[in-house]
């Protein structure tokens, strides 16, 4: 694996998927003597948490939730 002209490297998919690194995922870089540890940062919002918070309150519609259920069960 090589460093980028613009010091870029890409995490193996295996890894990736194992850790959970999602795209916007927040990481670190520590330096550990010679070495280089990346981390998740710990405490960020997993993806779908993310995603209502972010939705959440945007709603416009006036109707329960049983009124929703029945427009959409037909």
């Amino acid at each position: 694996m090589r460093i980028t002209s613009k010091g870029q490297v890409t995490i193996p998919v295996e890894i990736r998927e194992r850790l959970g690194l999602l795209p916007e995922t927040e990481v670190v870089f520590e330096v550990v003597g010679s070495s280089v540890r990346l981390r998740k940062v710990a405490g960020q919002a997993r993806r779908g948490a993310s995603i209502v918070a972010r939705l959440k309150g945007r709603g416009r519609s006036r109707l329960t939730t049983d009124q929703i259920l029945a427009l959409t069960r037909g």
